[in-house]
This record gives C-alpha cells, structure tokens and sequence, in this order.
C-alpha cells in the first residue's frame, strides 16, 4: 500500500508540473491550481487515503506529500509570474505612447466676470460676520411686495413692471423677498447677504436686461443707526473699487425710510452705484420684530453694473453671450 502511494504520489508531481508549465493563461493556471492542491483536489483525495496506512508508514507518505505539494505550488508561482510578466509586455507594446505626438490641449477655464463680482462681494460680507441666504425666484405677491411695505394700491409698485405668471404668483424683482423669509425664521440681531437672480419687463438694450444678478444686505439689531449703514457701505466700496471718495444722496424706497442712493467718484465724474437706507418699521412689524426695540439697515446693488464699471463693458448684453473671445479676457 505504501509503495502504491508513493507512486501516485510521485506521478502526479509530474504530471502536474508538465499540466502548469504548459498553461497559457491565468484563468488556466487557477484551474489547474484547484484541480491540484484544492480542497477536493488530486493531492487531497491522495492523503485521504492515508488513513488506511500505519502508523509507522504515514510520516513517510506524509513528507513525500509535502514534497509534491510545495512543488507542484513553487511552479503554479514560477507560471503565474511568467504569465502576469507576458501579460504585462504584451500591454506595454499595445500602449505604447508615442511621445513624438503633439500633446492633446485642454484650456483653462476662467471664472465669468458675474460670478468674479458675486463672489468677491460675498467674501467681503462674510468677512464682516454676514449669513449668506437664499430663496425662490418665483415669488408670492406678498413676499415681494406687500410685506416690505408696498401694498397693492402703493405707486411704488410702478417703479418695477413685473413678470406675473397665470396662477397669480410672479418672478422676483428683486432679492429683497429672501431678507423677509430669513426674518420669519430667525431672531435679532441678524446680519444676512442675499445674491440672486432678478426679473423685470426691462426693454433690452446695452445698460438694461429682462434678467439680471441683485446683492442685497440687511442688519438688524438694537441701536443700529444711519452712521452704520455708511460705515458698513464704505468699507465695502472701498474693498471693491479702492479708496475713492463716497457720498449719499437722499432717495426712495418703499421699504426703508430715510433712503438714499450711493455715488462713486469714478474716473472723474460720480456714478451711482448702490442704494440704501434703514428698515422702515412697517417691515419689521410685518416679520413680527418690535421696531421700538430693534432698528436695521438695508442694501443693494447689480451685479451687472458693478462688473460694466470694473471690467468697462459697454454693453450688458456682452455677459449673457457665451462669446469666449469675450470671456477669455477675464
């Protein structure tokens, strides 16, 4: 029985040598390896004949079976190491690179000169402790004009000609809509930013758009004053445009009492560029603060024409164009 063993033992050594050496592929290679040295494998079904030996015979079966099996394992790993090597030859040659080609260009993209403003204008207020908010472009009627104190009858409602869609809702003519959400939600003190979108039935022509970009700003607190307001606008113009002189003029809006607008001397001669003022009480009291405690104040300006006075664009139709010799240059 022994002599038998061993035999088989031996035969399938090589056997199984010459089945390895002769695999040409990996998916072979592991076929073979199960077939061998697997759990319900040649070599397996050997030793568990062993069982019939005895007790004398079976360390000698035993280390010629370790024999064969670290054999028949040195040549699954001396084959599967030729293969992977091949294997990764033949990739090489089909991969090669040819580095006489010319290189394959991307550009580089550039930031567009709207979001350039957007952004700057927004790291600028965050700077100085402000929230930055969102909302929706499709607005009620009472979110952007009635609880910032433009009731239905108010004239100012002419001062902006406005998208009115079928189901009695209408397209935001301005981000001041976000300031009254943020306010339902959130207490005193609170200092928010809000950019966005904005429509209005504008005839469009080089300084006008049906569609455009607003930034608005709104502090309220206890004590605010008129003096913060110009403090807080300074230090911002003055991060956009540099030290130039500043100076307010008496205006109106609705939604803030007193109000005024913003020039900036540019290039000799004053441009407008902004307009303010402080919260009238109506508005707080629409949003439930109690404007014998609380005062704030309140800002806005277009993107557009800050990006036009920057980057001297003279047509704001040029931002919508999508025209890379345009955008190239920023």
């Amino acid at each position: 029985m022994t002599n038998s063993l061993e035999a088989q033992l031996l035969e399938l050594r090589e056997q199984g040598e010459k089945a390895i050496a002769a695999a040409d592929t990996l998916e072979r290679l592991e076929e073979l390896r199960v077939g061998y040295l697997g759990k319900k494998g040649q070599l397996g079904a050997l030793l568990r004949s062993m069982g019939q030996l005895s007790a004398e015979e079976r360390p000698k079966i035993g280390a010629i079976a370790n024999t064969v099996k670290e054999a028949l394992q040195n040549s699954l790993d001396q084959q599967r190491a030729a293969l992977e090597g091949a294997k990764i030859q033949a990739q090489l040659e089909t991969e090669a690179l040819d580095v006489t080609m010319p290189g394959i260009y991307r550009p580089q993209g550039r930031v567009h000169p709207l979001n350039n403003i957007i952004d700057k204008a927004l790291d600028i207020f965050v700077g100085l402790g402000y929230t930055v908010a969102q909302g929706p472009e499709m607005e009620t009627d009472y979110y952007n004009f009635e609880a910032l104190n433009t009731p239905p009858d108010h004239p100012a409602r002419d001062m902006q000609d406005t998208f009115y869609l079928p189901d009695g809702n209408l397209l935001r003519t301005h981000t001041s809509s976000v300031q009254i959400r943020y306010m339902e939600t959130e207490e005193p003190p609170i200092r928010v930013i809000a950019p966005g979108r904005v429509y209005r039935r504008d005839n469009v022509d080089a300084t006008h758009s049906a569609v455009f970009h607003q930034i608005e700003l709104l502090a309220i607190d206890e004590g605010l004053t008129f003096t913060d307001l110009k403090g807080t606008i300074k230090v911002f113009l003055q991060a956009m445009f540099g030290d130039l002189p500043i100076r307010f003029r008496a205006s109106y809006f609705p939604f803030t009492e007193p109000s005024a607008e913003v020039d900036l001397q540019w290039n000799g001669r004053w441009l407008e560029v902004m307009g303010c003022g402080m919260v009238d009480p109506n508005v707080l009291k629409a949003v439930g603060y109690d404007p014998e405690v609380y005062t704030g104040f309140a800002a806005g300006f277009g993107v557009e024409r800050f990006a036009m006075v920057l980057h001297q664009i003279d047509d704001i139709r040029r931002l919508y164009a999508s025209d890379l010799r345009f955008l190239r240059q920023f």
